[in-house]
């Protein structure tokens, strides 16, 4: 008999959840009867029963509510699933509190290195909860994480990444970002995708380029929501480098944008896992630098896929954005070893193998 598994989550913006998703049709393929619990006119939709996977129209719209607990509980109960896995915040309260006093296993999703703390009454609710059988953690640090809280079974946390294929970025072609910000055709630029929070560390970037020697023919992208707040547009008009930064906003083509670029520059102090925005850029074939936090560095091994350095040092910032501008061959090195790594390491196809996997070793507990 084939392994019967319930997903929940939301598979509304087609390109953020793909690498989810693709999971749930790779099991397919391999044979389990897989049902999805989602919106029903979300972008996926169609795209899972095309694949054979029964779409249940549905997705918590609170955090607390009885009557949505129920429809799942119901769905359990009807349906006799061996496995629910669940994905967000709103399905995982639901989603183990519906399966409670049933043989179904409960497996999480946890893509987020931080706020998991064994004396948080809340992370009972959800991570910490004694009824989950199992967290898929996006990386090693995430899962170290897990596995220092006290009072809790250390062997349910399980590092499986969200694999990507590189094939689904074959298409980008790069925008036309250089002729739109007069940035010259022979300009080294450099790109950061992502909405502006503290996590990001953007002012160590913005504090690295303010580093570099005076009058390189550099350019620098900082594509998302709010990189133009007050602390990083102080640091950029007190440098000698701030007509050479620029600020487009949030943009729908980004791929496009990281396309055009040379380089991706990660920042992050804290609180990441595998960076998406990262798998992107090495789909891309962009080298990428990324500081030594939990998660990320896991993603480049430095000098050969890319550079990593440490957190919060604005100047082995500066040093290794310097060397890859005065290091072409190398850069294209990099970039084209970020390209194998993805399909060597971060494959979808080993993600669905690794899934069905510790689904099997549930049941068999």
């Amino acid at each position: 008999m084939s392994i019967k598994v319930l997903a929940i989550s939301d598979y509304r913006e087609f390109h953020s959840v793909r690498p989810e998703a693709e999971i749930f049709i790779g099991l397919k393929k391999l044979g389990l009867d897989v049902h999805v619990m989602t919106y029903g006119d979300c972008e996926y939709a169609q795209i899972f029963k095309d694949a054979g996977i029964r779409l249940i129209d549905f997705h918590p719209q609170e955090k607390f509510n009885k009557v949505e607990q129920k429809f799942i509980r119901d769905t359990l109960e009807k349906e006799q699933y061996d496995i629910i896995h669940l994905f967000n915040s709103r399905a995982i309260i639901h989603g183990i509190r519906a399966a409670k006093g049933l043989k179904t296993k409960v497996v999480l999703y946890r893509g987020y290195s931080g706020n998991i703390h064994w004396y948080d009454p809340t992370a009972y609710l959800k991570f910490l909860h004694p009824r989950v059988d199992a967290i898929m953690c996006n990386s090693v640090g995430v899962e170290d994480i897990i596995r220092k809280q006290k009072m809790y079974n250390k062997q349910k946390a399980v590092t499986i990444n969200k694999g990507h294929r590189t094939e689904w970025y074959s298409n980008v072609e790069p925008s036309d970002i250089r002729k739109e910000f007069n940035i010259p055709e022979d300009a080294f630029l450099l790109i950061n995708v992502a909405n502006n929070r503290r996590m990001k560390g953007i002012p160590y970037l913005l504090k690295a380029i303010n580093e570099l020697p005076e009058g390189l023919n550099i350019h620098l992208i900082l594509l998302g929501k709010r990189m133009d707040d007050p602390e990083n547009m102080e640091i950029i008009n007190a440098g000698k480098y701030k007509d050479n930064i620029h600020l487009p906003g949030f943009r729908s083509d980004a791929l496009s944008v990281v396309a055009a670029s040379d380089v991706f520059v990660l920042p992050s102090i804290m609180g990441e896992s595998i960076t998406k925005s990262v798998i992107e850029a090495m789909s891309l074939q962009k080298a990428p630098i990324i500081t030594d936090i939990a998660g990320n560095v896991e993603l480049v091994v430095d000098g050969e896929s890319g550079l990593v350095v440490p957190k919060k040092d604005h100047q082995a910032l500066a040093d290794a954005i310097l060397r890859l501008y005065n290091d072409r061959s190398l850069t294209e090195k990099l970039a084209l070893n970020a390209k194998k790594r993805i399909e060597t390491e971060l494959s979808t196809e080993e993600t669905i193998k690794k899934v069905k996997e510790l689904y099997e070793e549930l049941l068999q507990s």
